[in-house]
């Protein structure tokens, strides 16, 4: 009976050593890429912890490693090559072109511009005329104040009226308790907060003044070198990131679960509201995740060439593509 027992004992540890060598040689024939988030996890991102839970991105053949930015952030990480692939934003590859930086989108988020200036309901601000005399609370960047400068104008409001002030990291929140007025959000992420605190905003999107603020915000990036010399590994990140995130848009709940388990310390309700919340917002109106106009890029140019906050010549063919994209068959 021992005898029976120990060669039995035998059979398994050498399954299993074999299933763990079998596990370990397939791994190690998964080519290994990186790509850096904008930010914390959020749901931004879910369809990238998506693809990488459900297996997406090792059908495809990668090894992928989700990173946080860290303090050289995800765009500098991107074009010098040290990540190959990252979390961006069209206004960013916008600037860096000019400036001769490769960075290349090749898959939008987010279709619409979800984005725009928050405000405790209390504060009245219901329009961009009520900025006059109010205090805004930002993070420094010449951009604000065109944005800002933009929608004023468009109610002949005077931006000399108003307090511009640098409130670095603090969150909108806090934000509203330091005597600032209202701050540029993201409506699925602290909008959605907001509502869960039981806290009434009111909430000025920048697509509601301007056709030229729909801009790609977030978007996925790479470097005009990848896209060069290994234009295989990114069809095949796009092609998982793009299940990934159609897996979010018709399973939003159980969406929500993969982010919460990858990010356990994000609040649960939030992830699950928010990720409801952006489930029609991924693709919107577009004939498929991902897919990008040049309309937009090159309206949105134009619009930071006439505001002042763009120098150089653009080139808005080069700054993005869909050629990455999966094709989809005609219904």
């Amino acid at each position: 009976m021992k005898k029976w027992l120990f060669i039995l004992l035998a059979a398994l540890v050498t399954l299993v050593g074999c299933s763990d060598k079998e596990d370990k040689q397939a791994t190690d024939k998964l080519k290994k890429v990186s790509v850096v988030l904008d930010w914390t996890p959020n749901t931004n991102h879910t369809g990238l912890y998506v693809a990488k839970k459900l297996g997406y991105f090792e059908e495809q053949g990668l090894d992928v490693d989700i990173m946080m930015p860290g303090e050289a952030g995800a765009d500098q990480l991107v074009a010098s090559g040290k990540a190959e692939f990252g979390v961006s934003y069209q206004e960013g590859i916008t600037q860096a072109r000019v400036q001769d930086v490769p960075l290349v989108s090749i898959a939008a988020i987010i279709q619409h511009n979800t984005s725009g200036f928050a405000s405790i309901a209390s504060k009245g601000i219901t329009s961009p005329k009520d900025f006059e005399g109010k205090t805004y609370g930002g993070w420094g960047a010449p951009l604000e104040q065109a944005v800002l400068q933009s929608l004023m104008q468009t109610e002949n409001a005077d931006i000399n009226q108003l307090d511009i002030v640098n409130a670095g990291d603090l969150d909108f929140f806090t934000m509203m308790e330091k005597d600032i007025d209202f701050a540029w959000i993201y409506y699925a992420w602290t909008g959605i907060e907001a509502e869960l605190r039981g806290e009434k905003i009111n909430m000025l999107y920048l697509t509601d003044y301007s056709d030229q603020l729909d801009y790609y915000t977030p978007v996925l990036a790479t470097n005009e070198k990848m896209i060069k010399d290994n234009p295989d590994v990114v069809k095949a990140f796009v092609a998982a990131a793009s299940k990934g995130y159609e897996y979010a848009i018709e399973h939003p709940s159980e969406a929500a679960d993969i982010l919460l388990e990858a990010a356990p310390d994000l609040d649960k309700e939030l992830v699950r509201k928010s990720q409801e919340w952006l489930a029609d917002k991924y693709q919107d109106d577009a004939k498929q995740w991902g897919e990008q106009k040049l309309s937009v890029w090159k309206n949105y140019a134009n619009w930071m060439s006439s505001n002042k906050v763009l120098e150089g010549e653009f080139d808005a063919k080069q700054a993005f593509t869909n050629d990455f994209l999966p094709k989809k068959e005609a219904k």
